[in-house]
């Protein structure tokens, strides 16, 4: 069966103007409102002309809605903003600031700060949606983005972004300083429950973190070997063939500063696959979290 996904045109209906979105992010902080918390005033709230804000029946409070998010002091129009957010949505390999300048008619400064704004939204979110550890059956391996040229002599120039996926579960990505065991141990010790099934390839800072209390199987890369019994590191393999495709089509390249911004919007869109018609309202959801 097909995954139902959510249409442009849809999204119009549903916010077609300023006020439309700026009800949206009113329900989502509030819920339905029918007494003002702080003043006890039973009645709808109504909205402040010429403000991003709503008042009780009586006037005695007033509730700006984009404080604390990322729509605070922000003069571009909601309808923009929530623009951004579908095509961040709606596209498997994300949105460049150059095409935002284009899509939404703003500046390429304008532009560059609500991308990366709504990637900290989808990180927000990611923490939100697993804030424990991974269990089961979980691969783990590291990639390296960036640099100049290819080849094993400019690693020094690349980021390394570790991954850790359960088996038909979450993934989880973080950058690390190198691929000693110093470094990827901790990461592991954080983010996985012990006890564990994981999956590596033939990499020495991973060996002997059975003493950790995993169970843990190997499979050799550089012997051609991809699947050694129930472990292989292939779900994550393939995720870091789409993330590289995605960000040289994309944006060719990206700022070694901003790295993990990038990753963390393209996990967003992994861990919500299953239910692409729905990314939107998850994304928005998180607006009620301060930023």
């Amino acid at each position: 069966m097909a995954k139902q996904r959510y249409t442009f045109k849809q999204f119009q209906a549903q916010y077609p103007d300023d006020d439309a979105c700026l009800r949206a992010i009113l329900a989502r902080r509030y819920g339905q409102i029918d007494a003002w918390p702080n003043c006890g005033v039973i009645g709808v709230l109504s909205k402040i002309a010429g403000r991003r804000a709503f008042a009780c029946k009586d006037g005695c409070h007033i509730y700006p809605c984009c404080a604390g998010t990322v729509f605070e002091k922000s003069p571009t129009n909601l309808t923009k903003w929530f623009h951004a957010m579908y095509l961040f949505t709606a596209t498997r390999n994300g949105v460049s600031a150059k095409e935002l300048e284009r899509q939404l008619g703003v500046t390429y400064k304008c532009a560059w700060r609500i991308g990366h704004q709504l990637r900290n939204l989808m990180a927000a979110r990611l923490k939100a949606q697993h804030p424990g550890q991974l269990f089961g059956h979980v691969e783990i391996d590291e990639t390296y983005l960036g640099g100049k040229r290819k080849g094993q002599g400019n690693k020094k120039t690349k980021t390394i972004v570790m991954g850790m996926v359960e088996r038909g579960g979450f993934l989880k990505t973080q950058i690390v300083e190198n691929a000693r065991r110093t470094s990827l141990r901790p990461v592991i010790a954080l983010n996985v429950n012990p006890g564990s099934v994981i999956s590596t390839d033939e990499l020495k800072s991973y060996s002997n973190i059975t003493a950790m209390g995993y169970v843990h199987g190997t499979v050799n890369h550089s012997a051609g070997e991809y699947v050694a019994g129930i472990h292989s590191t292939n779900m994550l393999e393939g995720f870091w063939s789409h993330l590289k495709r995605g960000i040289v089509s994309t944006h060719v390249s990206i700022s070694r500063k901003w790295t993990q911004n990038y990753v963390d919007e393209w996990a967003f869109r992994y861990n919500n696959r299953e239910a692409p018609a729905d990314q939107f309202s998850r994304m928005l959801a998180h607006i009620s979290q301060p930023q």
